[in-house]
């Protein structure tokens, strides 16, 4: 590779992840850091001394002239105005899930982008977890045959995450776009584009802030998805659920020659299942996969790996894998899911981005 990319990062608490690429061989560094809490950047700076700037204001940072990629690792409902400054400043851009929470701004960050003509990567980690990758691989070289069903979930006791981040809280975080993303997103990169949605969903008061709020939107979702290729599949976004007994994110494919799952849990790694018509005994095929301790909550083996296929991406003009218009089409699915939840009935999903 020819460069070594800047990147400047909005947001310190996801966006720590994004500090392990700095030891990396990637070609990239981060030397720009912003948040609103600024003893934290101040902190942050002096354990990593190539940071050479820090702002509680983002469109500082996004107006640099020395930076070459904007990190949005901000709350989720910030994403929208803290991305379009980035893109307003011709910047490349990273954006962890979920792009953003409404359907008009996902459109205008689409637009912006091919305005630009810049690169634009949503940082959706489960597409990146060796288990998720393994599956699809399975089923990408047809070892599965052709697909009939399948199923995704992403679950959480959300109780810990409140009190480690309690904007997700005061804000509040809908976690229909910050939580159930996940598994839609997964299963669009298996199937594409989805055509209808039909959505369930509650609210479990289970959580009080120290400032009192309580979560008084919906936290569980149930969703039944049909794709335009004909595939149906199911979905379940929960994290109004005390201790659930189940692996935190889970995938599972079913296809005329065989099934396969995936599964992973942060700090307790995960495993792959799969069983083959073609084979007499039926016993499944199992690999195991150990955690990955690196960064917050466990994603900082996993946003390496995406930064290191941005970087490619970069230095040889190839579209990211999810780019703005993948993150998009995910947005447009939770909005069409919160529609029906609305109306009972079926909706069917926006996809002309």
């Amino acid at each position: 590779m020819s460069k070594e990319y800047k990147i400047g990062v909005i947001g310190l608490g996801m966006g720590i992840n994004m500090l392990p690429v700095n030891a990396s061989p990637i070609p990239m560094k981060v030397t720009a850091i912003c948040d609103i809490n600024m003893d934290k950047l101040k902190a942050v700076q002096a354990e990593h001394p190539e940071i050479e700037f820090i702002t509680s204001d983002y469109k500082e940072l996004c107006a640099r002239e020395d930076l070459d990629i904007i990190g949005v690792f901000s709350p989720d409902a910030l994403h929208f105005d803290h991305c379009k400054a980035a893109l307003l400043n011709s910047k490349h851009v990273i954006c962890t899930k979920p792009l953003v929470t409404k359907l008009e701004d996902a459109k205008e960050l689409c637009r912006l982008t091919d305005e630009k003509g810049v690169k634009f990567l949503v940082g959706q980690t489960m597409r990146y977890e060796p288990q998720f990758s393994a599956v699809k691989r399975m089923y990408d070289d047809g070892e599965l045959g052709d697909p009939i069903f399948a199923e995704a979930h992403y679950v959480h006791d959300m109780r810990p995450v409140f009190e480690a981040t309690p904007w997700r809280v005061e804000m509040p975080q809908d976690l229909m776009f910050g939580g159930t993303c996940h598994p839609v997103d997964v299963l669009r990169w298996f199937f594409g584009d989805v055509e209808e949605v039909h959505c369930l969903g509650n609210n479990a008061d289970i959580y009080e802030s120290p400032k009192g709020t309580h979560i008084t939107i919906p936290n569980n979702f149930l969703l039944n998805v049909r794709f335009k290729n004909g595939v149906i599949s199911r979905v379940l976004g929960a994290y109004g659920l005390i201790e659930p007994p189940m692996p935190m994110m889970g995938v599972k494919i079913f296809g005329t020659k065989g099934s396969a799952s995936g599964e992973f849990s942060d700090f307790l790694g995960g495993k792959v299942e799969a069983v083959y018509d073609k084979y007499e005994i039926k016993s499944p095929f199992t690999a195991l996969y150990p955690p990955e301790k690196q960064g917050a909550f466990g994603h900082g083996t996993t946003v390496l790996r995406y930064l290191e296929h941005f970087a490619d991406c970069l230095e040889n003009d190839k579209t990211p894998v999810p780019d703005v218009k993948e993150g998009a089409k995910s947005v447009a699915v939770c909005c069409a899911a919160y529609e029906s939840i609305m109306s009972g009935k079926v909706e069917k999903v926006f996809n002309e981005f």
